[in-house]
């Protein structure tokens, strides 16, 4: 597996975004996901050029009370029943055509539904004539943050352990942009697709898997980008800046 790249079981191999963007900030994340209010026990995160599983990173969830909340949680899903935590580095992805289904991601998909806030992912495709892979950078062609269809659940070991809250991207099948890169992309959900997908009184499932399908081409752009993304410690605006092809 080439440094840069992470493996998903759900994913069958390789996982679909197994980097991303996160730099926006609560107070702009607020507004554009239209949070009733935040709930960041740390504080703010700082900028993150590199997010890598196990991360803490942003959600936005429906609060049983009606509110919708900014709060974080760790990517990798842990499901409740989970004998160990470790079990979410194999789980960062969530596939669309099964997620109703299967045991890990099914309770979250009923009851547990979240976005999460990304300005950007990396992927990487096969350089021509070579089994080099370069990296390339994925966003939104307005520029505005992605807002990736996700999951999330909760976990402790014990009964007076802290709960831990983990999350999920759910994945389909690539749009025509990305398709020479990988055959899957992160479900990215339009606005008005938002209020369905978080609100956890909505049990249709037949009608939650319609909106999990490909972003349309013409709202993303891809470039490639340096190398230095495939190690976890750079992390740094450089990491965006568009190089020449190979």
């Amino acid at each position: 597996m080439a440094q840069g790249e992470a493996f998903d079981r759900e994913e069958g191999g390789l996982a679909v975004c197994g980097r991303f963007v996160s730099v926006a900030s609560p107070d702009l994340l607020a507004e554009r996901f239209h949070t009733d209010e935040l709930a960041l026990d740390d504080g703010p995160k700082p900028a993150d050029y590199n997010v890598t599983p196990r991360a803490q990173i942003y959600v936005v969830r429906r609060r049983k009370t009606g509110e919708t909340q900014l709060s974080t949680a760790r990517w990798g899903l842990v499901p409740s029943w989970a004998e160990d935590p470790k079990v979410g580095d194999r789980q960062i992805n969530a596939r669309a055509e099964s997620v109703a289904t299967k045991p890990a991601y099914r309770r979250a998909f009923e009851r547990r539904r979240c976005i999460i806030p990304a300005d950007g992912f990396y992927e990487w495709r096969r350089v021509p004539d070579s089994k080099r892979k370069e990296p390339v950078f994925v966003r939104a062609r307005d520029g505005e943050p992605l807002a990736f269809a996700g999951l999330w659940e909760v976990w402790r070991e014990k009964k007076d352990d802290d709960w831990l809250r983990s999350c999920a991207i759910v994945t389909t099948a690539a749009n025509d942009l990305l398709a020479p890169v990988h055959s899957r992309m992160p479900v990215i959900l339009p606005e008005s697709a938002w209020e369905t997908w978080l609100d956890a009184a909505n049990h249709h499932t037949a009608a939650l898997e319609e909106l999990l399908v490909p972003a349309p081409s013409d709202t993303l752009e891809m470039w490639p980008v340096s190398p230095l993304v495939n190690t976890p410690d750079n992390n740094g605006p450089e990491l965006l800046e568009p190089v020449a092809a190979e």
